[in-house]
C-alpha cells in the first residue's frame, strides 16, 4: 500500500517538502492542506505589488494549479487542519463549507508559519489594523490605497514594515514608521549601518520615529490615529508590523516540543520529538552556524531548503540541514541593505569578543560615469581571526557581496584569507581595490 504524506502549509516550506517527496517516492500519496485561498506563491513579494513593481498579486503565484497536478499533489485550500492526533497519526480537518474529516497519515509536515501578532496595546481591538502576510492582506490594504487613502502610519522598522513603508510612499502617501528600538532594522544591523539606512530612507521622504512604542490605538470603532512616545499621530492607513510568531498551535495541542525560541524543536533532518512528523518554514527551530545556538530565522529561503530536506528524508534518503548565517538582503527604494552572520552586537551577546572592518567605496571606478556609492562593514573574531559577518549597504551590487561573504564564512575563512583574495577590476564594473577586500585589510590592522 502507498504511503501516504500529509502536509500542513502549502507555501515555500509545505510545497517544497511535497516536491522533494516526490521526487524520491513516485508511488506516495501526498496531501497539502492550506487555510488560504491561494497555495504555493512569495510572500516577500507583497509589498512590492503594493508599491507597484511587480503588477498583480497573482504575480506573485509561483506555484499554478498545473504544477501541483504534474506532481500528482492533492491539493486542499480553504481548507483549516484543526487537531493532529499523533498516536492514532490522524488529522482532523474542515473545508470552508464546513464539512469536517478524518485524514490518516504515515509521514506529517507540519509547515504552518508565522502569524502577524500586534502587543498588548490599548485599543488594539479596534477596526481597521492591516497586517501584511497573505495575498488577501495585500488585497485589503491595496483597497484602501485606492478608496482614497493619502496617509499611513506603519508600526514597526523590520524588513517588512520598511518595505511596506517604501511602497505605500512610492503610492503617493505621506507615510510615518514608528519602531519602540532606537534604530531600523533592529534585528539586521548594527546601529552604525542601520542610521546610513534611517537617513538615506528619510531624504526619500519617509518619516521615520525611533525609539518610540506605540502607547494606544485612538478612535471608536475604527482606528484614527496612534499615541506613539506621547505624540498623537493621526492617518487613514495604519499597517502592524510589530513582527511574526511562528504558528506553534496544532504542535503544541499535540504533544509537539519546542525549542528555546518557541518555535518547534527539531532535529537536522528537520524531525520533530514524534517519530514521522517534520516541522520546516517560520514555524520551525535550528541552529546558527555560528553559535550553534537555536534560532527561528523566518527567511524564504531558510524555508525552501528546510522543506527540501524534509521531503528528501520522507522519500527515503537521508538529508541534513546543518543551520542558518540568517543571510538577507532587501532593497528600500534605489537603497540595498544586506546582511549575513553575526552583527557586531549579535556577535558580542554569543560573548565573542570582535574586531570590525568598514569602508566607504564606489562600485565601479570611481572616474567611470555611473560609479555608486558602497558601504560595507566586516565582523570578525579577535581569538581566532575568522570572519563571522558581514552588512552593506549600496545602490547597487550588495546581493552578490553578501552571498561571496556567506560562502566565506561557511568555509571558516579567516580575514588574512579574505584580504589575499584574488577578486576581479574593471573600471564599468568595480573598483581595482574590492570593497570587501579593503574593510578586510582595514580589520586585520585593528587585529594588530
Amino acid at each position: 500500500m502507498a504511503k501516504r504524506v500529509v502536509v500542513v502549509g502549502a507555501n515555500a516550506s509545505g510545497v517544497e517538502a511535497a516536491a522533494a517527496t516526490r521526487k524520491k517516492d513516485r508511488t506516495a500519496e501526498i496531501i497539502l492542506v492550506t487555510n488560504e485561498k491561494q497555495a504555493g506563491y512569495s510572500r516577500c513579494g507583497l509589498p512590492f505589488v503594493i508599491g507597484g513593481e511587480i503588477p498583480n498579486f497573482s504575480d506573485l503565484i509561483v506555484y499554478p494549479t498545473a504544477y501541483f497536478k504534474m506532481l500528482k499533489l492533492n491539493l486542499k485550500t480553504e481548507t483549516e487542519v484543526t487537531s493532529i492526533n499523533t498516536k492514532e497519526k490522524i488529522i482532523v480537518t474542515i473545508d470552508k463549507t464546513g464539512t469536517k474529516e478524518e485524514v490518516d497519515y504515515d509521514n506529517l509536515v507540519i509547515a504552518t508559519g508565522a502569524n502577524s501578532f500586534i502587543p498588548p496595546i490599548k485599543g488594539r481591538e479596534k477596526q481597521g489594523i492591516y497586517n501584511l502576510r497573505t495575498i488577501e492582506d495585500g488585497k485589503r490594504i491595496n483597497n484602501a490605497i485606492e478608496n482614497g487613502a493619502k496617509s499611513s502610519v506603519v508600526m514597526g522598522a523590520g524588513l517588512i514594515g520598511l518595505e511596506t513603508a517604501v511602497a505605500l510612499l512610492e503610492r503617493g502617501l505621506e507615510v510615518t514608521v514608528v519602531e519602540l528600538l532606537p534604530q531600523v532594522l533592529p534585528a539586521m544591523l548594527d546601529p552604525d549601518i542601520a542610521k546610513i539606512v534611517q537617513e538615506f530612507l528619510q531624504q526619500r521622504g519617509l518619516n521615520i520615529l525611533t525609539g518610540k512604542g506605540v502607547e494606544e490605538f485612538l478612535g471608536t470603532e475604527k482606528v484614527t490615529g496612534i499615541i506613539a512616545g506621547g505624540e498623537h499621530i493621526s492617518a487613514d492607513l495604519f499597517i502592524s508590523a510589530f513582527g511574526v510568531r511562528a504558528n506553534t498551535k496544532l504542535a503544541v495541542d499535540a504533544g509537539i516540543m519546542l525549542g528555546e525560541t518557541r518555535a518547534i524543536k527539531t532535529s537536522s533532518r528537520m524531525e520533530t520529538n514524534v517519530a514521522g512528523i517534520y516541522a520546516v518554514g517560520d514555524c520551525a527551530e535550528t541552529k546558527h552556524l555560528i553559535t550553534n545556538k537555536p534560532v527561528c530565522a523566518q527567511l524564504g529561503t531558510v524555508a525552501v531548503r528546510q522543506g527540501k530536506v524534509a521531503g528528501k528524508n520522507i522519500g527515503g534518503g537521508d538529508a541534513f540541514f546543518k543551520g542558518v548565517l540568517a543571510s538577507a538582503v532587501t532593497k528600500l527604494s534605489d537603497v540595498e541593505v544586506g546582511v549575513t552572520g553575526l552583527t557586531e552586537k549579535g556577535a558580542k551577546r554569543a560573548g565573542l569578543e570582535t574586531v570590525t572592518g568598514k569602508i566607504t567605496s564606489k562600485t565601479r571606478a570611481d572616474y567611470y560615469p555611473g560609479a555608486l556609492p558602497i558601504k560595507v562593514k566586516l565582523v570578525v573574531e579577535k581569538e581566532s581571526h575568522r570572519l563571522i559577518g558581514a552588512q552593506i549597504v549600496g545602490e547597487e551590487e550588495v546581493t552578490q557581496r553578501i552571498n561571496a561573504l556567506s560562502f566565506a564564512i561557511q568555509k571558516k575563512m579567516d580575514i588574512q584569507e579574505l584580504a589575499n583574495a584574488d577578486t576581479a577590476y574593471a573600471p564599468p564594473l568595480s573598483e581595482t581595490w574590492e570593497p570587501m577586500i579593503v574593510a578586510a585589510e582595514i580589520a586585520l590592522r585593528r587585529l594588530g
